[in-house]
C-alpha cells in the first residue's frame, strides 16, 4: 500500500493533463453523437408533420371529395352545422383546411427546425469555443445585482416558461414520438396532462411576464453604446468588452422581444383559452397560428438565453441564485452599471453576515 501511495504522489503532472484532454474529447463525441441523432430526428418529424393527408385519415376520415364541394359552394346542413342555436357556420369550411395546412407543411416543421437548430449552434459553440471565463482573477468582493423579490420573481418565470415550453411542444409533436414508444394508454395520460397544465399555466404565465417587464424597464431602455456592443458580438468580435450598463444589448433584445412577441403569444393564448367571449372559430384558428409560430420562436431564442446564463459564461448563474456578483464579474460584462454601484461591495464575510441574520438586502442600485 505504501508503494502504490508513492506512485500516485509522484505521477508526473502531464500525465494527469493527458488524461483530462482524453476525456474532454470523450466528452465531446457524446455530444456530437447526441447532436447527430438528433439531426436525423428532425427529418422524420418535418415529413410527418409535413404530410396533411395523414392526419385527415385519422383525425376526419369520413370527408369526401363531395362534401368538400358542398361546403365550398356554400350549401349547409346538419351534419356539417354548428351546434350553437341559429348558427349557420359550417364546421367543415375552408378555412379550417387552409389552418390545418398552414399549421402542418409550415408552422410545425420549421419550429421545429427552428429549435433544434439553435440546439445545434449552441452545441457547436461549446465544443468549438467553450466557456467564456473571466479574464481576470476574482477579487472576493460581492456586489447586490438582484434583490430576493427579483429572483423569485425571475425564477418563477422562468419555470412556468419552461413548463408551457415542453407541454406545448409535446402537444405540437408529442404523437409522432410518445405514442408509438409507450402505447395509447400512456399517451392519452401524457397528453390530457399538457393540455390541463398548459392551458391553466399560461394565464399565470402571462400575468408575472408583465409584472416582470414593468419591473425590468427602466433597466432595458436602448442606449447608444448598445450598438457597438452587438458590432462586437457581445465581446466576441475585436479586443475587449463592449460597454455595457445593467442590462447589455444582448439583455435588452431579449427583454423586448418578450415585450413583444411573448406579449402576443399571451394574447393569443388567452383567446384560445376563453372561446366562449363571441370570437369566431377563424379568429380562433389565426390565434392559434400567431400563438404556435411566436412560442416557437420563442422556445429557440429561449435556449440561448439559458446557456449564457448557465453554462455558457462564467459567473453569470451567481446573480441570480445569490444575489450577489464579483467585481470581475461586473466590472468585465456591466462596466458602466460597475462603475455606478463599485463603492458599495460587500465582502464576502459581510454577505455572509447578512444572510446568517437574516437581514434585507440592501439594494446597490443607484437610485
Amino acid at each position: 500500500m505504501t508503494t502504490m501511495t508513492m506512485t500516485t504522489v509522484e505521477m508526473p503532472a502531464s500525465a494527469n493533463g493527458h488524461a483530462a484532454r482524453g476525456l474532454k474529447r470523450i466528452w465531446h463525441l457524446c455530444l456530437m453523437l447526441l447532436l447527430l441523432v438528433a439531426s436525423l430526428g428532425v427529418s422524420q418529424l418535418a415529413v410527418a408533420q409535413a404530410d396533411p393527408q395523414r392526419e385527415m385519415s385519422t383525425a376526419a376520415p369520413g370527408i369526401t371529395a363531395e362534401q368538400w364541394r358542398q361546403v365550398r359552394s356554400g350549401e349547409t346542413g346538419p351534419n356539417y352545422r354548428d351546434s350553437r342555436h341559429d348558427s349557420n357556420y359550417n364546421l367543415i369550411n375552408a378555412s379550417g383546411e387552409t389552418w390545418r395546412i398552414l399549421r402542418n407543411r409550415w408552422v410545425s416543421p420549421f419550429g421545429l427546425i427552428a429549435i433544434l437548430g439553435m440546439a445545434s449552434v449552441i452545441t457547436l459553440f461549446y465544443l468549438v469555443i467553450g466557456r467564456k471565463h473571466l479574464d481576470e482573477p476574482r477579487t472576493g468582493r460581492k456586489l447586490l445585482r438582484w434583490p430576493l423579490f427579483m429572483r423569485a420573481l425571475h425564477w418563477t418565470v422562468a419555470t412556468l416558461f419552461i413548463t408551457l415550453a415542453l407541454t406545448g411542444l409535446n402537444l405540437l409533436y408529442g404523437k409522432f414520438v410518445f405514442r408509438s414508444l409507450f402505447g395509447d394508454a400512456v399517451w392519452a395520460w401524457m397528453i390530457a396532462a399538457s393540455k390541463v397544465l398548459h392551458n391553466y399555466l399560461g394565464p399565470l404565465f402571462g400575468i408575472l411576464l408583465i409584472v416582470l417587464l414593468v419591473k425590468l424597464l427602466k433597466d432595458n431602455i436602448p442606449k447608444k453604446h448598445d450598438l457597438q456592443w452587438f458590432k462586437q458580438g457581445g465581446g466576441l468580435v475585436g479586443k475587449g468588452h463592449p460597454d455595457a450598463g445593467f442590462a447589455n444589448g444582448g439583455e435588452k433584445a431579449w427583454y423586448w422581444l418578450l415585450a413583444t412577441a411573448g406579449l402576443l403569444v399571451v394574447a393569443s393564448g388567452f383567446v384560445l383559452d376563453f372561446p366562449n367571449y363571441g370570437q369566431s372559430r377563424d379568429t380562433m384558428q389565426w390565434a392559434n397560428i400567431i400563438h404556435a409560430v411566436g412560442a416557437l420562436g420563442l422556445t429557440a431564442v429561449a435556449l440561448g438565453h439559458i446557456y449564457i446564463g448557465t453554462v455558457g459564461t462564467e459567473g453569470s448563474l451567481e446573480g441570480m441564485t445569490t444575489g450577489y456578483v464579483d467585481e470581475t464579474w461586473a466590472k468585465e460584462h456591466h462596466n458602466l452599471w460597475y462603475e455606478e454601484v463599485k463603492g458599495q461591495s460587500l465582502s464576502e464575510e459581510e454577505v455572509a453576515a447578512q444572510k446568517a441574520g437574516d437581514s434585507s438586502e440592501p439594494s446597490t442600485r443607484p437610485s
